[in-house]
């Protein structure tokens, strides 16, 4: 039997989404049900919805609507005049600065739902305002239809080299710390006996997360441009495979609270081809393909300029990929349902 999607007969505030996915990742982005967000600029609207909003995060990221590797985009005004739209990243334990494989999908989204006029064949421009700047997204486009998107990221610049933390239950890691939008910490998942494409989940999110912990507490970050930004995102532990090839690298990221991502990472494969550059591992323009060790989606990334970030000699990145729309929902919060907020079960 066939039933029209309606609402619920019953009262509560009803929250609009569409979702997608790119490389495997999921991507809410919400179409309504959000108050206004106060702020004048971005960041401050980033502290406005993280101080007043974050039961709507909650509801929309965690279960029962969500799932603890939800990630969500909730589009706001920018203050930026060259932007087509602001975004606010959110997953489970907050929101981000910078999320590559979003601005994939938010690039598609914008030209489908009319947020950039006149879309033009072959590519598009869109940009995109993110916490971390201004970020410039180019969506093909051929007879109405929209395909992959390419992006330049904002100023991406390896932080440290070679540092040593100690991680609970692992000891002494050597790491480096690169910014592709948000700080990642990197490191070969052969130092904890992991292979980033077989070995289990479990032990991968457990190494990444004593790493991440150990940098955060160990390592002072430090961003020319916002202390705001002067966060550690999470680790990304890699297959080693760091010199140019023309074979994939692989890797796995967990951010958050021990969140997974499912696609390579696009702020990720932005902060490892800064550090690759960085080391004179890859060259100005030498594009390589970074795949996830989880389900083995690629991107495309290279550095094409040269440029500076404060005292950082910096890159500017491109990463390109696809991103696939999988529904729309409307969802309903009840007024007497106390578990309206959501819940996260690890």
């Amino acid at each position: 039997m066939e039933m029209e999607m309606q609402l619920p007969p019953h009262e509560g505030a009803v929250l609009s989404v569409v979702d997608m996915h790119t490389g495997g990742e999921p991507l809410r982005i919400v179409l309504g049900g959000y108050p206004p967000v106060g702020g004048d600029n971005l960041l401050a609207k980033r502290r406005y919805v993280r101080e007043h909003l974050d039961r709507l995060r909650t509801a929309l990221m965690l279960e029962p609507r969500g799932h603890g590797d939800m990630y969500g985009a909730l589009v706001v005004d920018s203050e930026l005049p060259d932007a087509d739209l602001a975004v606010l990243f959110m997953h489970n334990e907050g929101y981000s600065t910078m999320c590559g494989h979003a601005v994939i999908a938010l690039g598609r989204f914008a030209v489908d739902y009319g947020l950039v006029r006149e879309p033009r064949s072959p590519e598009t421009p869109v940009n995109i305002h993110c916490p971390c700047g201004l970020v410039r997204a180019f969506v093909e486009y051929s007879a109405g239809k929209t395909g992959g998107v390419r992006f330049l990221s904002v100023p991406a610049f390896a932080f440290a080299t070679d540092v040593t933390v100690t991680a609970e239950g692992f000891g002494e890691v050597t790491v480096d710390i690169s910014y592709g939008g948000a700080f990642y910490a990197f490191v070969n998942a052969q130092r904890f006996g992991l292979d980033v494409s077989k070995s289990r989940t479990r032990d991968l999110v457990d190494a990444a997360t004593a790493v991440t912990n150990a940098v955060k507490s160990q390592v002072k970050l430090h961003h020319p441009t916002s202390e705001d930004l002067a966060f550690l995102y999470g680790t990304i532990l890699t297959d080693g495979r760091d010199a140019y090839s023309p074979e994939p690298t692989a890797n796995v990221c967990v951010f958050a609270e021990a969140q997974v991502d499912r696609s390579p990472t696009g702020s990720g494969v932005t902060a490892r081809v800064a550090l690759q550059h960085h080391k004179g591992q890859i060259q100005l323009h030498q594009s390589r393909t970074f795949q996830s060790g989880a389900t083995g989606s690629q991107f495309r990334g290279k550095a094409v300029e040269e440029t500076t970030c404060g005292e950082f000699k910096a890159v500017v990145v491109e990463v390109a990929g696809r991103a696939f729309y999988t529904g729309a929902s409307r969802f309903v919060q009840e007024p007497d349902d106390e578990l309206t907020h959501g819940f996260l079960l690890k």
